[in-house]
């Protein structure tokens, strides 16, 4: 892996470049959600038709495996890209998806994190989550961490941050030869926290940064402080990775502080409203002098309030 910082804004946005694999991605970049490494919006025989390598970084959490395949089978195999065909592509595993495996604060302790997945919940130690990385086989991969709510008393956020340190050291002594390692960030709603753990995090050899702990209660008016107080810690030159942020508004949140590579519940949930977003750039150049009211179908500058109705079989209603 390799970043480059190309354009900084006045602020503390910037533009960069990733290059992963054989991709070279522009930064600020959007990870495809998916479930087992497929995603969950469209089918894989689709996904070729999505922009690239724009749609080639996808995220995945290695305890989607815990179910169906052994570690050992996957290992095997040769990881993601020989189980799933997805050579092209590069996968960014963290341990909670914020759909499916989420982190569970409360039966987290000083063994390893526990979370809430469909197979129940699970403690996932730092040697374990070392073998799901191992056998999966991503080109990134942030360390396994404490995160905790933003309503959790001080002295429980202080010892996530420890927690998080803790196994950060312990995933850097057994990781694999290969995929970039971001070290995990945490530190609730706390300010100190946050820095503190930022400030022991970018002493580490690792390649980037992974700011978790966000999306579980703390405020949009919150986060930007929140962030700057990470951010303002850790160098220039290596990538910044979030999860937990699902509005477009959020996802600005994070590029105005200097976030680069983003993992959005969004797409998933306007996918299981039956919802797709399109963001045509080719604008026609309409002469506003030129238009002339009309109240006929011809006319395509205006809304038609009229409407012609066909009925297909049985019932089904489509109105133009």
């Amino acid at each position: 892996m390799k970043f480059v910082v190309k354009a900084w804004s006045n602020g503390g946005a910037r533009a960069g470049i990733l290059h992963l694999g054989t991709s070279t991605i522009d930064t600020p970049s959007l990870l495809l959600s998916t479930r087992k490494g497929l995603p969950h919006f469209i089918s894989p025989d689709l996904l070729s038709c999505l922009p690239a390598p724009e749609s080639r970084l996808l995220h995945v959490s290695p305890l989607h495996f815990l179910e169906g395949l052994s570690m050992k089978t996957i290992s095997k195999i040769g990881g993601l890209h020989q189980l799933l065909g997805l050579h092209d592509h590069c996968f960014v595993a963290v341990p909670r998806d914020s759909i499916q495996c989420l982190p569970e604060a409360n039966s987290t302790n000083k063994i390893g994190a526990s979370f809430e997945t469909p197979c129940g919940r699970l403690l996932i130690k730092a040697v374990e989550y070392m073998e799901m990385i191992s056998s999966t086989r991503p080109e990134l991969w942030a360390t396994l961490a404490d995160e905790v709510p933003a309503w959790v008393s001080d002295k429980r956020n202080k010892t996530s941050v420890d927690r998080t340190i803790k196994w950060l050291d312990e995933c850097i002594s057994i990781s694999p030869a290969s995929g970039a390692v971001f070290g995990a960030i945490v530190g609730g709603s706390s300010l100190e926290e946050r820095r503190r753990c930022a400030q022991e995090v970018a002493t580490r050899n690792v390649s980037g940064y992974w700011v978790g702990g966000l999306g579980l209660g703390e405020s949009m008016d919150e986060r930007p402080a929140l962030l700057n107080a990470v951010i303002e810690a850790l160098p220039e030159e290596k990538p910044r990775l979030i999860c937990g942020l699902g509005l477009p508004e959020e996802i600005l949140q994070g590029i105005a502080a200097g976030v680069d590579i983003f993992e959005s519940t969004y797409i998933y949930h306007l996918t299981l409203g039956g919802f797709a977003l399109t963001f045509p750039l080719d604008r026609t150049q309409i002469n506003a002098s030129n238009l002339v009211p009309s109240d006929v179908g011809s006319d395509p500058r205006k809304i038609n309030l009229r409407a012609s109705v066909f009925r297909f079989g049985h019932g089904d209603t489509n109105v133009l």
